[in-house]
């Protein structure tokens, strides 16, 4: 058998009214995932159990068929198995957003969804003038990047670990005063990002954003901490081997954790422009080499994150075209196939930031009857009354049920 997962993270929404109260899902021509509706079934999914918060790292892990109150350790950590970051046993790791404030307020989680090269340059600034032998920066993707922090002692680790950090993309345009890290081991947190503003603020990098109308990178923002988890492997669970496609350091750490195969596709940015195409290309071609493909495309989240309705529908409608009709026709074409495609969760342009709404989703191929809808969206994966307890149950019965 051969398996598919298909995530467009954050494409679930809310209806609006200036889409006549239509979701961007409802809104898309999406005539793939429609076309599995009508061949397969179509449900909702609880990826995010109770009492954790709505991100994807935890959504994700659930969806790859791991139990996030089991299993999971913070987002940092894996971000750092992607980039290849040691994570040591008294070591903690954080997400590094370069970001850009401005009167006090979150202006721009992302800096302008600054370059790679652009990135790269100013973290190795910071670690040189911020690092030392407790402190490292590291540089991941585009504004994506990484710090660890080494403990003193099992205690300090711990209050580290408890800080409380809130995502920048969870504060887009409000003041920041009160949404700086806080609580126990906080303290050497926000030194760090007060520190930043300076190392910054020099660099001609930022300069000649500022001259080309691109939000500067004026600070660092650190959440997302943890530590290195321990998980058994996707093979020795699912008992088949298979591949992991991603912009996100985050999904392809993920992967490598399980022992999926990371396959990288040129183009794939993890933005608007990401190369779609490509992504639904390199997936066919892993699922002909292994037995099971993980795709994940960031875009409609981003869109979410900015409050662009017409991004968000372009995205979807991009994903549906390039990477679940590329899937989709390759399941067609088979008898020993099955092809899942899903939203990791909610990121409503009307909040800009993560909902725990469950989320709908759709699976066709061997062995799956319809359900007697035509449709994929929201509305419809309610009415189907097919609801999963966990990201987990429905990936364990997507490959064994």
């Amino acid at each position: 058998m051969k398996y598919a997962i298909l995530v467009g993270d954050g494409m679930s929404d809310y209806p609006l009214e200036e889409l006549g109260g239509k979701t961007p899902l409802e809104a898309a021509k999406i005539p793939n995932m429609n076309d599995m509706v009508r061949c397969g079934r179509i449900g909702l999914v609880k990826t995010i159990p109770s009492g954790m918060k709505p991100a994807s790292d935890v959504a994700n892990l659930s969806i790859m068929g791991y139990d996030p109150k089991r299993y999971y350790s913070g987002r940092g950590p894996l971000e750092a198995a992607n980039i290849g970051v040691p994570v040591g046993p008294f070591e903690i790791a954080f997400r590094c957003n370069l970001v850009t404030i401005a009167n006090d307020a979150m202006a721009d989680y992302s800096a302008g969804h600054i370059t790679d090269k652009e990135s790269e340059a100013l973290m190795k600034r910071l670690d040189k003038e911020l690092g030392t032998d407790r402190v490292r920066f590291y540089h991941g993707t585009s504004y994506r990047n990484l710090a660890v922090i080494k403990a003193g002692s099992q205690g300090e680790l711990e209050a580290l670990r408890r800080a409380l950090c809130v995502p920048p993309h969870d504060i887009s345009g409000k003041p920041i005063a009160r949404k700086l890290p806080s609580g126990s081991g906080s303290e050497l947190l926000r030194e760090l990002m007060e520190r930043s503003k300076a190392v910054l603020e020099k660099d001609e990098i930022n300069r000649i954003r500022v001259d080309l109308k691109e939000n500067p990178a004026t600070m660092i923002w650190l959440w997302g901490q943890g530590t290195n988890p321990n998980m058994p492997t996707f093979k020795g669970i699912y008992g088949v081997e298979g591949s992991v496609i991603s912009a996100v350091d985050l999904i392809n750490g993920l992967g490598k954790l399980i022992g999926l195969k990371v396959i990288k596709v040129p183009g794939a940015t993890g933005y608007y422009d990401t190369n779609y195409m490509g992504k639904g290309e390199y997936a066919v071609s892993a699922l002909r080499d292994r037995d099971f493909v993980f795709v994940h495309v960031e875009a409609p989240d981003e869109a979410g994150h900015n409050g662009d309705v017409r991004e968000k529908i372009r995205a979807i409608e991009n994903f549906d075209k390039f990477v679940v009709g590329a899937l989709w026709e390759f399941t067609k074409k088979r008898k020993d196939t099955r092809i899942m495609a899903l939203s990791d969760h909610p990121t409503p342009v009307s909040i800009k930031t993560h909902a725990s709404d469950p989320a709908p989703f759709v699976m066709a191929g061997r062995g799956i009857e319809s359900n007697g809808f035509a449709a994929f969206n929201e509305a419809n994966a309610v009415r189907s009354k097919v609801k999963m307890k966990s990201g987990a149950a429905l990936t364990e019965f997507f490959i064994k049920g």
